[in-house]
């Protein structure tokens, strides 16, 4: 590691840390993301987990304090009114909250921090919580039951404007991103409308099941799983292990093809075929056999035509006709998707390509600084300033 940078990391996020009505979060990034976003904190928590386990705590129960009675989790949370920042304070339907989610990353963190502290105590606060948000996912976002976790609008895969989402929005793979906001905006104004109910929303407005989600899904259940067994929970136990077999299949059922795992939209899932980021993270479920990952890895990630730039990994392939090295989700490297790569290559035994994916990573915050993407090809930052998930380096070990 990177000389310093355990101390940078720990540093960025004491800067970036809040408290606000007797709760504590962190911001992602002080002068642009002053909220509190859903999937941000989970990276938050498993980063502060290295550090102090108690503020990885705080983290994830504030987050808790904002869950709906369906079940939801939201992906956003304006504790303040922040008006000297870039980012806009968007209308949800709610006063302090947003109607949609992110990626079902906070099981991973829970276990996270209980495999740091071993307090059985945490895991029993906040399992309710989980056992209803995880139950939401399942029964409200896969209205035919086909197993697969459907979103409502791009905002809640957490990468807003990614190519995936292009076809079911109508937009073709080179537009503005003003063009691509109005579209999801109008989305939040739809789902206003439909009064947040989830099956009515997708069903007439947008229905994606994202690879990432569900294999982040996967990959949480499974971790629920070992949380319901902690708490002596069998039957819950079985449950969700079971919820995450029907997914693994489903996906394979519905998403693969030639090797690929594509999302898919709309009643008849037709698949989005987009190169993304995306193809990679069944690895972290540990969705694909050895033989698979080994002709994705060669096919696809080392390949210097699709996803092996100086600076890997760009979030869209060079191949494909959306691919802009600086146009947000479009095309640059994220640190946090860089962590999700990293740990699907662990699983499988790929430990040279994820080093290299680590080295990468810290190069690109030693270059550029804690910058929340960076051009591919140049290791240029982009975007926000003293960024947080660049913390997630901390984790690749």
């Amino acid at each position: 590691m990177i000389k310093n940078i355990k101390s940078d990391c720990r540093n960025l996020l004491r800067i970036n840390k809040r408290k606000t009505n007797g709760f504590q979060y962190t911001i992602p990034s002080p002068d642009t993301y002053p909220y509190q976003w859903l999937w941000d904190s989970c990276f938050h928590a498993i980063i502060l987990s290295h550090f102090n386990p108690a503020d990885a705590k705080a983290e994830i129960l504030s987050l808790l304090s904002k869950q709906l009675q369906n079940g939801m989790i939201p992906h956003m949370i304006y504790w303040k009114n922040h008006k000297k920042v870039s980012f806009p304070r968007i209308e949800w339907g709610k006063e302090d909250i947003s109607t949609i989610t992110q990626p079902p990353m906070i099981a991973y963190a829970i276990w996270r921090i209980f495999q740091k502290d071993k307090d059985p105590s945490f895991l029993k606060l906040t399992y309710p919580h989980l056992y209803h948000f995880y139950r939401y996912l399942l029964n409200e976002r896969d209205p035919h039951g086909k197993h697969l976790i459907g979103i409502m609008n791009p905002d809640e895969s957490g990468e807003d404007n990614s190519p995936r989402f292009d076809l079911p929005l109508g937009l073709k793979p080179v537009h503005t991103l003003q063009q691509n906001i109005k579209r999801r905006l109008g989305l939040v104004a739809q789902n206003i409308d439909c009064k947040f109910d989830a099956p009515f929303c997708m069903r007439n407005f947008f229905w994606v099941k994202d690879v990432p989600f569900n294999a982040i899904m996967v990959a949480n259940l499974k971790l629920l799983a070992k949380i319901a067994e902690q708490l002596k929970n069998e039957e819950d136990a079985s449950y969700f292990t079971k919820q995450a077999e029907d997914i693994s299949i489903a996906m394979r059922e519905f998403m693969l093809e030639d090797g690929i795992f594509y999302s898919t939209y709309g009643k008849g899932y037709k698949k989005i075929k987009v190169k993304t980021w995306a193809i990679f993270t069944p690895l972290f479920a540990e969705i694909l056999n050895r033989e698979e990952v080994k002709k994705l890895v060669s096919a696809y990630l080392l390949n210097k035509d699709e996803f092996w730039t100086k600076f890997p990994v760009p979030t869209t392939a060079l191949s494909e006709p959306a691919f802009k090295p600086e146009g947000f989700w479009r095309g640059p490297t994220w640190i946090a998707t860089n962590w999700f790569i990293y740990k699907g290559l662990v699983n499988y035994g790929f430990t040279e390509i994820a080093e290299e994916i680590r080295k990468s990573s810290e190069s690109l915050i030693a270059k550029s600084g804690f910058r929340e993407y960076f051009n591919p090809q140049t290791g240029k930052g982009l975007g926000a300033k003293d960024f947080t998930w660049g913390g997630l380096v901390m984790d690749m070990n």
